[in-house]
């Protein structure tokens, strides 16, 4: 026997030793859960939690946890977002898993927040040693612009009317600015030519003078929330991300068109919320019809991409249920096993008036809350659905603001909303 055949002998059971215990190994890490890389999809995908309770909570993290990588803990009006030790087990568990996590610490009252004792610089030293990068940022207050789109003024002036201006606080004086243009206008039945004393009061009162805004801002976390309308105010104001809700029968095409198009001209990051369809159970649209809101916000470039799970009424898992879960797996593994169009690039904007904060929902929809419709929402409201209708996801809405002017996105194609041409 040859010296090169006593080698092969010997060296061929070896290698096939080797290759089967790579091979047993490599076996064991793929069917070992603990240690599978997640997927990544490229945006964060999860549920915002509003139960009661750690247990339910936990419970919510088991069940979506191998086809998500966001949890969103946004219980701000109960208990849970008033206690550190719930906050931090909850979340504890979230990241244990896998998730990244933002966090609701409740809107009740701002004085006893534990999250600003001693300070935020802290409470963001604390949570970044404890979850590192997982730690995403604070959800703070909840729907400030749909709030001031749907808020009962007129009743309120007809409580408070002229004492307004007895009134020594600055929101109050702003309010008070806004009244006496009402007045001219009842008067004089004239429509206003513009709404930056409206603009202001929302940015500068609702948002800037909030106790969370200020800051976070300042320590630097990011700031996140929810909203149906106003998003290039709601930025404005001060939030680095927002979630435009996606539900309660509204145009979806149009809520990522408003959000997409504030956060491109001012640098911002956007979300969507996929929210209640119906204001009783089963409340949230079916499994498909929330694939489908998914996947028009994914493939408009939407970075965070949640579901609304409100309330916990009787059910293990609250408002989600077999349906839901399903189409939000489905979506998981579709956006991490395959390609979908992408329409985030800036095709085409819609420039609407200077601070023209009209809700856009329907016909009839307040303008900042204090004004009922003027001379130019129809016109709005025709050139916003045909535009909607050519060019879908790929349509983003903005507003004249030399600060933000439309030449800073880069788009094909700009209309005005009082032109149908370039």
């Amino acid at each position: 026997m040859s010296r090169d055949k006593r080698v092969r002998k010997y060296l061929i059971p070896t290698l096939l030793i080797v290759i089967l215990a790579v091979s047993i190994l490599a076996i064991y890490v793929s069917y070992s859960s603990g240690n599978q890389p997640k997927a990544n999809p490229n945006a964060y995908v999860g549920v915002a939690f509003c139960g009661n309770t750690t247990a339910e909570a936990k419970l919510l993290i088991d069940k979506v946890k191998t086809y998500t990588n966001l949890f969103i803990l946004d219980s701000g009006r109960n208990p849970i977002s008033e206690n550190q030790t719930s906050v931090e087990q909850i979340c504890d568990y979230a990241v244990s898993q896998g998730l990244s996590v933002i966090i609701n610490v409740g809107i009740k009252d701002a004085s006893s927040w534990f999250w600003q004792q001693p300070s935020l610089d802290g409470i963001k030293q604390r949570w970044t040693e404890r979850w590192g990068n997982k730690f995403l940022g604070i959800y703070y207050n909840d729907e400030p612009g749909g709030v001031q789109l749907d808020a009962a003024w007129r009743k309120f002036y007809e409580l408070v009317g002229e004492n307004l201006s007895r009134i020594d606080f600055p929101a109050a004086q702003a309010l008070n600015d806004v009244y006496l243009k009402l007045l001219n206008y009842v008067n004089n039945g004239s429509k206003p030519e513009n709404y930056d004393l409206e603009a202001d009061f929302f940015i500068q009162n609702v948002i800037k003078q909030g106790p969370g805004i200020e800051n976070l801002t300042a320590a630097g976390i990011l700031s996140f929330t929810s909203d149906y309308g106003l998003y290039w105010w709601d930025y404005l104001g001060g939030y680095n991300v927002m979630f435009a809700e996606l539900g309660w029968n509204v145009s979806v095409s149009e809520q990522i068109a408003l959000v997409k198009g504030a956060a491109r001209l001012q640098d911002k990051e956007w979300g969507a919320m996929i929210t209640w369809k119906y204001d009783t159970p089963p409340y949230l649209d079916s499994g498909n019809q929330i694939y489908n809101q998914m996947l028009a916000s994914y493939e408009a470039g939407a970075k965070y991409i949640a579901v609304f799970n409100y309330p916990y009424e009787g059910g293990a898992y609250g408002t989600l249920t077999n349906d839901q879960f399903n189409a939000l797996q489905r979506f998981w593994n579709d956006i991490t096993t395959k390609k979908f169009a992408d329409l985030s690039a800036p095709l085409a904007a819609l420039v609407l008036p200077k601070n023209f904060g009209w809700g856009m929902r329907n016909p009839n929809d307040t303008i900042w809350g204090f004004w009922t419709t003027d001379n130019r929402t129809q016109e709005v409201a025709v050139i916003t659905s045909k535009l909607l209708s050519y060019y879908g996801a790929s349509l983003d809405i903005v507003y004249e603001d030399q600060a933000y002017p439309v030449t800073k996105g880069n788009y094909q194609h700009v209309y005005y909303w009082n032109s149908t041409t370039p």
